[in-house]
Formats: structure tokens, sequence, C-alpha cells
């Protein structure tokens, strides 16, 4: 592994966690004050819409400027962030707009930031070595993922929320000093174009024309809109499964768990032939688990399909980040990455209602089985769509 893939992965590590833990005080903080759950969903909604707006502009700044040091300054204001959260709560521990206003901010400087990130692995490593790569850039999020809440709520508990988010802001320094080090081997200057909306629209364009790249695209998005039954897993715990909140802790981190152990073992033996066909076969095989989990009434069993659809999902995962990599030319890719960025965004934040509005209408095993099996067809209809994306053999030879 060469020393700036090293620091690649050093860098994405040191921002997960510090934007994991920033999520965990901010929520904590927010609730804690107000004490109504409306906020916390308008958190969430504040960090996705600046994003959302924002995103074509992030994607045309990571194809023209050096992407390396996008990435190390978005993650010097977002230590700035966490600084301006510390202030918020010394100066005004009981005033919430301007965390809502700091979040907001932190949202456009991600969707900055996340297209150039993305977009520097395809030139840390050649062809060949690009699976593997992204399995170890997925293992590290998976790993960051349940590391950073646990380790934001220990923190909490052992100390205050104010230097919760110091050390948030210690993790995103570090992330971008880690990645100004390595500047003269990972920078590289993109697209010249002046900015106008031809090129703003540009990665819209490009994805609607690209069959390969739309079929992946879309297939994440309605596995993940349809398939999502993790914000219904509270009612699951405690309606059906009838446990507390161990069973429920259990629950959540199970297909982290099985996600973080897939993108490993992919990591040592990437996916050599047929990953058109694995990539469907793999979300075909979370909605099963998805539909099987919905129909559990054994807590073990229930924590078994959730790990499986979290391994089938990150098999989907890996490869389809290779393919929209491999498929997208050198000078396009940060567009891409923020249409794709603000196409999995859409789908979670809409995955979560639609899961709501389903278990309210049609009630929560219903909605989970439903799910479940609509990932399936959309599956079988994506196959027949899009069969250059089924037969995808080598991701090397896209």
């Amino acid at each position: 592994m060469s020393a700036s893939l090293r620091v690649f992965y050093l860098h994405r590590a040191c921002s997960i966690l510090a934007w994991q833990v920033q999520f965990l005080v901010v929520g904590f903080h927010v609730y804690d004050v107000t004490g109504r759950a409306l906020d916390l969903g308008l958190l969430g909604l504040a960090q996705f819409v600046p994003l959302m707006l924002s995103a074509p502009f992030g994607g045309h700044v990571a194809d023209r400027f050096d992407r390396a040091k996008i990435v190390s300054v978005t993650a010097l204001l977002g230590a700035a962030g966490s600084w301006a959260l510390v202030a918020t709560v010394y100066v005004a521990p009981r005033a919430t707009a301007p965390i809502f206003v700091i979040v907001a901010a932190l949202g456009a400087v991600r969707s900055f930031g996340s297209p150039a990130s993305q977009s520097l692995l395809p030139l840390l490593v050649d062809r060949a070595g690009l699976p593997r790569a992204a399995a170890v850039s997925s293992t590290v999020w998976q790993l960051c993922t349940v590391v950073g809440p646990a380790l934001g709520g220990a923190l909490l508990g052992w100390s205050g929320r104010a230097d919760v988010a110091l050390a948030s802001a210690g993790a995103l320094g570090l992330a971008a000093f880690a990645v100004s080090l390595a500047l003269p081997r990972l920078g590289v200057a993109g697209d010249k174009e002046a900015i106008s909306r031809e090129v703003l629209v540009a990665g819209l364009r490009f994805v609607w024309r690209n069959e390969l790249v739309l079929g992946a695209i879309t297939l994440d998005l309605f596995a993940v809109l349809l398939g999502g039954a993790t914000a219904l897993l509270p009612i699951v715990a405690r309606d059906v499964l009838h446990t507390g909140p161990t069973g429920l802790g259990v629950l959540r981190a199970a297909p982290a768990v099985g996600a973080a152990l897939t993108a490993a073992v992919l990591a040592r033996a990437p996916i050599e032939r047929g990953a058109g066909t694995k990539m469907l076969l793999s979300v075909l095989g979370f909605g099963a688990a998805t539909a099987g989990f919905g129909l559990s009434r054994h807590l073990w069993l229930s924590v078994v399909l959730l790990a499986l659809a979290g391994a089938f999902d990150m098999i989907s995962v890996v490869v389809r980040q290779v393919l929209l990599q491999l498929a997208t030319p050198d000078e396009m890719r940060g567009r891409v990455s923020s249409v794709n960025m603000v196409f999995i965004g859409a789908s979670n934040e809409l995955g979560e209602l639609e899961s709501g509005l389903a278990a309210a209408w049609l009630g929560v095993v219903p909605a989970i089985v439903a799910g479940g099996v609509g990932t399936m067809l959309v599956v079988a209809a994506v196959a027949v769509v899009f069969p250059r994306l089924r037969g995808v053999d080598r991701l090397t030879e896209v």
C-alpha cells in the first residue's frame, strides 16, 4: 500500500469519526434543550437541503481545482464548525437557532468535500487495484460509523458536550493535516471550464446518458428507498420482538457488523468476474433478508437477517463505487460523485419517510415485508431495463 493511499484512509477515518461524533453531540444538545423529537428530524433536514442545493457547485469545483486541497480545506472548515458549536454551547447554551445555522453551513461544506474525496481514490491506484482499495475504503467507513457514535456517547458521558465538539474539531484538523502532507502526490488539476448552467448540469446529463452509471444509481436509489427498515427498528424491538434498549442496540449494530465483515473479505478477495450479476444478486439478497426480518419473531434470527442485509448491501456498494469511478472520465468524476451523493442522501431521507408512512398505513410488519419484496421487484426491473449493467463481467474492463 502506497503512502498516499494510507494518508487517504487516515483522512477518511478521522473525518468520518469526527462527523459521527459531531452529529451525536448536536442531536443530544438540541433535544436536551427543546425536548421535541421533531427537532431531531429538522436537524437532518437542515443538513440535507444545503447539501442538495450546493452539490452541483461542489461537483464542479472538484473537477476544476486541486481535489486534495479541497478535501483539506473542507476538513478545516468542518473543524471551524465544531469550534462554532463549542462557542455556542458556552455563550448561549439554551439557544438552538445558531445550532441549525451551523449545521446547515456544515451540510454545504460536505457538498464540496465529499465529491472531491470520492474522486481522489482512482488517482491513487491503478484500475486493477481499485476494487480492493474501494473495499478497504468501505471497511473504514463501516467501522467508523459503528465506532463513532459509541465513542461520542462515551465521551459525552465522561466529559461535557463542548469537549466532545472539541474532539471532533481535533479529528477534522488531523484529517486536514494528513491530506496536506500528501498534496504533491494527491493533488490534481481538473477541468478549467468556466462555471455555467451547462457545466453544472453536465454531471446529471452524463448520468442520464450512461446506461451503466444510471442503472447502478437507480438500483441503489430504489433499494434504499424501499428496503430501508432501520427507521422502524425501535418499533420492531418493542412491539414485535419485545426486547429492550440492549436488544435495540444489537439490532442497530447488526447491519454495520455484517457490512464491515463483508468489506474486509472483499478487501482481501475482490470480485473478479460477473460483477454486474453479483451486484444485482446482492441487492436481491438484501431485499430477501429485509423481508425475512419483517417476518421474524425471534431476536437473534432478526439480528442474523439484518447482518445478512448489511453484508449484501456492502457487496452492492463496493461494486457500484468501482463501477461509477471507472465508467466516468476523470474530468467528470467530481460532478458525477455529487449527483450520486444527492441521490444517496435523498434515498436515505425519503426512505425513512416512506418507511414511516407505510408503517402508519399498513402496519410495521407488512411495511417491512412489502419494502423487501419491492426491492426484489426493482432488481428484476433494473436487470431488464439496463442489460449492459447485468452483463458487466470484470470491473477493470469497464
